[in-house]
């Protein structure tokens, strides 16, 4: 398995390019709102996309799911919890996704690509319908766990109380990970458990 982070859109989201190194198949999770580019990525790495997963539904992780999917050369699945199909819009005029173009996927679902297993954990508190997908030895946490903080809960779907038990339910994971989130740089899970005051909060 091979990764490779793009920031795109203007509030520099961090995308996740994530493909298999023998088939050249490809998930890109978290496609900001720019899918042109991306697209342009995948040809020069010569990857075949074949899914797009969604962490959550705010616009600048899911803005440029549309333009990917038109310009990547293929017909990629996209999920995405149907929690966020709806959201209120933040700044910008509202984004969404049709339900009939959207897999649905809820707590414990895994969605393979030849040898990666994605395993969904649902963690609202940022939204609804937000999630962590586990990967290996790897959590993508979209903006529900990043290094030294977590995700907002003052947007509409919100919420600080799910947000703690998120974050206490990451802190009960067996083991370490590398944490890859939707903005600031990548953590551990060890690290994490030790330093990021929400997360010690949430425990106690």
């Amino acid at each position: 398995m091979k990764i490779e982070a793009q920031q795109v859109g203007e509030l520099m989201t961090n995308c996740y390019i994530v493909w298999d190194e023998n088939t050249k198949n490809a998930a890109v999770i978290d496609p900001g709102d720019d899918g042109a580019y991306l697209s342009d990525c995948l040809r020069k790495e010569g990857l075949n996309l074949r899914l797009i997963l969604l962490t959550h539904g705010h616009y600048d992780h899911i803005g440029g799911v549309r333009e990917l999917k038109q310009t990547c050369g293929t017909t990629p699945e996209i999920y995405m919890s149907e929690k966020d199909l709806h959201l209120k819009p933040l700044f910008h005029e509202p984004v969404s996704l049709d339900p009939d173009e959207v897999t649905n996927w809820k707590e414990g679902d895994t969605v393979t690509m030849d040898s990666i297993t994605f395993r969904v954990m649902e963690t609202p508190g940022h939204t609804p319908g937000s999630v962590c997908l586990i990967c290996g030895d790897v959590i993508f946490s979209g903006d529900t766990l990043f290094q030294g903080s977590c995700g907002r809960t003052d947007f509409p779907g919100g919420s600080w109380t799910e947000m703690e038990q998120s974050l206490k339910r990451l802190y009960e994971l067996p083991g370490d990970y590398l944490v890859l989130s939707g903005h600031t740089g990548s953590t551990s899970l060890d690290r994490e458990r030790k330093t990021n005051m929400f997360m010690r909060s949430a425990i106690s």
